[in-house]
């Protein structure tokens, strides 16, 4: 898996291919938009679709995990699809506790979230990390801003669109992590008007490729 190098207020970042940020000076692993049960609260709406979504970014996780062995993974919010969401199935629930055992785990409150859950970790409406500010949602006007929220995609030409980082010199918005989360294109209005002119994409994948943000 291939990775973009970057820096943000002078720390050095690694956009992931997987879809991860990597902040190597504090051993960190930074995620957004988990959207844990995201199909179980589809099915209680009366949208049935198969019910691996969990599983499925736990895996994913877990691989990132593996490869990066972090002292810490912190989690930018919308982490679990709605407040039922947060009461994983026990295999699941499991899953996810061995992966938080001997490690800083903190969780971002996302517009998602339903606030603390009983699942250990810190849980913060932001973070402060050395010169970086972690928050689920950007802010107009700051600088060194870590944040998800809007799960933001991008393509090349006609091609399809792929999840994708979006960075510039003031911060950088990472791409949805969860298995049936949807994007927002990079060309949309709320994110053409946030980035600025010179911002890049890195689309994800197994080779992150870095282009102009498609506007």
């Amino acid at each position: 898996m291939t990775g973009h190098a970057f820096n943000l207020n002078g720390t050095a970042l690694i956009a992931r291919g997987a879809g991860t940020l990597w902040l190597a000076a504090e051993r960190a692993l930074i995620v957004s938009d988990l959207h844990f049960g995201k199909a179980a609260r589809l099915a209680r709406r009366g949208t049935l679709l198969p019910p691996y979504d969990t599983a499925e970014t736990l895996a994913r996780l877990d691989a990132e995990i593996a490869a990066t062995a972090p002292a810490q993974v912190i989690c930018l919010g919308d982490s679990f699809d709605d407040l039922a969401a947060a009461d994983l199935p026990e295999p699941e629930a499991l899953w996810l506790t061995r992966l938080m055992a001997g490690r800083r785990w903190v969780w971002i409150a996302g517009n998602h979230d339903p606030g603390p859950v009983a699942l250990g970790g810190s849980h913060l409406a932001e973070l402060r990390l050395g010169p970086l500010t972690l928050r689920h949602i950007a802010q107009p006007g700051t600088s060194g801003e870590v944040s998800g929220h809007y799960h933001p995609k991008a393509r090349i030409g006609r091609g399809p669109a792929r999840p994708a980082f979006l960075i510039d010199a003031a911060r950088v918005i990472l791409p949805a992590f969860g298995a049936y989360t949807g994007g927002l294109l990079s060309s949309d209005p709320a994110l053409a008007r946030l980035m600025r002119p010179e911002a890049l994409a890195v689309l994800t994948g197994p080779r992150a490729l870095a282009l102009p943000m498609p506007r």
